[in-house]
């Protein structure tokens, strides 16, 4: 009696794992999917929840099929690629263009070094966050700041501090959008200039310089307004060697360079070197002049002599008119 009730659970359960369709159904594994195109028969809920069942029930064995592995999670299935393509609302999204950073770190072969998430907090004693909220060696605890000996005694440390994070996030936030405009092929926007409403000499004499460079010509050829003055500190400016693009220039200049110190016979500049013996002879013939000169010269002992004798005669007059009288 116990074999036979053994033998019918295995029934049973066989019964429940094996499902037959008259039409084979389309299993899409790799998305999980189950396509049914058996005729629909009219029928209750309950109908409809057992073809739900086997049809499930099939898609079930056919991943049980598929080469798997156990983990320590479990047993795990690796799937197939999907073979249906899923319609989607909006496209696929775009690979994000590279930032300016990202372009120069793959030219010179800089790569990002990733960072724990803790770090030590000397105050504390402890491991704390690297960012955020409670993190370690925070500057904006502290109650006391240390004036540096080239400020402003009376100047207040705290708001400096909050004035120096608020040029930096917008300088941060202006670096991003210069690099969305950059990605967009765009026009980058520049720092301008703020309005203000009663703007100071200076800042009128700012926005003209901008308003007169934003020509086509870069203000070379727009006229002067009456009794305009030059800009001060308005030389030419450095012109540097871009950090990405083509480095064909940068590998000349290196290349001439290494030819000149690597050449057995350096260059000379004639001149230079003309000059350098004309002044070497002016030397020598100075030295040979100082040697050439008596030593009785002026300021001698022979002229202190001669004004010694002059003192003398003087002095005898002197004393011979003061007989006299």
């Amino acid at each position: 009696m116990a074999a036979l009730a053994a033998e019918q659970l295995v029934a049973e359960a066989e019964r429940s794992v094996r499902v037959e369709r008259p039409v084979e159904l389309e299993l899409d594994l790799g998305n999980l999917t189950a396509l049914d195109t058996n005729p629909l028969a009219a029928g209750a809920g309950a109908w409809l929840r057992s073809l739900a069942r086997d049809n499930t029930q099939l898609l079930v064995n056919a991943v049980w099929q598929l080469p798997s592995e156990r983990l320590p999670e479990g047993v795990v299935a690796s799937l197939p690629p999907p073979s249906t393509r899923m319609p989607r609302e909006k496209p696929v999204p775009r690979p994000r263009p590279p930032t300016r950073w990202e372009q120069f770190a793959k030219l010179k072969g800089i790569r990002k070094k990733k960072k724990s998430g803790l770090a030590w907090d000397e105050g504390r004693k402890e491991w704390r966050r690297r960012w955020g909220y409670q993190r370690a060696n925070d500057e904006t605890k502290e109650w006391v700041l240390e004036v540096p000996d080239s400020a402003d005694p009376n100047e207040d440390q705290f708001a400096k501090r909050v004035a120096a994070k608020r040029e930096r996030v917008a300088k941060n936030e202006l670096n991003r959008l210069r690099n969305i405009a950059r990605a967009q092929k765009s026009k980058v926007p520049g720092a301008g200039l703020a309005p203000t409403p009663q703007p100071s000499k200076a800042e009128l004499g700012e926005a003209i310089r901008v308003a007169r460079a934003s020509t086509a010509s870069v203000g070379k050829f727009q006229e002067k307004l009456p009794k305009e003055q030059e800009p001060r500190n308005a030389g030419k400016r450095r012109k540097f060697e871009p950090l990405i693009g083509d480095f064909s220039a940068e590998r000349r200049r290196q290349l001439e360079l290494l030819d000149v110190i690597s050449s057995r016979k350096p260059r000379l500049d004639t001149t230079k070197a003309a000059n350098r013996q004309l002044r070497e002879d002016d030397q020598e013939q100075a030295a040979k002049r100082k040697k050439m000169r008596p030593k009785g010269g002026k300021g001698g002992k022979s002229h202190n002599r001669n004004n010694k004798g002059k003192g003398q005669h003087r002095k005898s007059g002197m004393k011979q008119l003061g007989k006299r009288k």
